[in-house]
């Protein structure tokens, strides 16, 4: 296994999946990271679901880029199949690759969403991933 596909796998379990996890991609296309992708599916044992799959998923991989819109649209619309107590991964550009998300941007964007903002962890050479859950409501 090469240096990018171990960093992968061991991105995918810093993400907490699981096997039998139901996991959401969003935003996928040409540039995102697919030795990251694979070693996520590899750790839930399972392929990835898209919008379309109508039911409720663990968690959401949300793929952004500075040019794919407003954010808080982006992050309301991956709340859709988001089971409670669920987790949005949001996937960034690093700083300095092209179309990088300001992370001034994304503290703005997740409280207007109903998010709350926990870690940041680097998890390809060229991508980052926000951790993004709904804020606990007191009993």
């Amino acid at each position: 296994m090469g240096g990018g596909a171990a960093q992968a796998v061991g991105a995918a379990e810093r993400l907490g999946f699981k096997p039998g996890m139901v996991i959401q991609e969003l935003g996928w296309d040409n540039d995102t990271d697919d030795e990251l992708r694979v070693a996520i599916e590899d750790a839930i044992d399972a392929d990835m679901v898209d919008s379309d799959y109508g039911n409720v998923v663990d968690a959401v991989l949300l793929w952004w880029r500075a040019d794919d819109g407003d954010l808080v649209d982006g992050l309301v619309d991956s709340l859709t199949d988001l089971v409670g107590g669920g987790v949005i991964w949001l996937l960034t550009p690093k700083v300095g690759r092209p179309n990088c998300v300001d992370a001034a941007d994304i503290a703005e964007a997740a409280p207007i969403a109903g998010l709350s903002q926990t870690t940041t962890a680097a998890v390809s050479k060229d991508w980052q991933a926000t951790r993004l859950v709904t804020p606990k409501t007191p009993a």
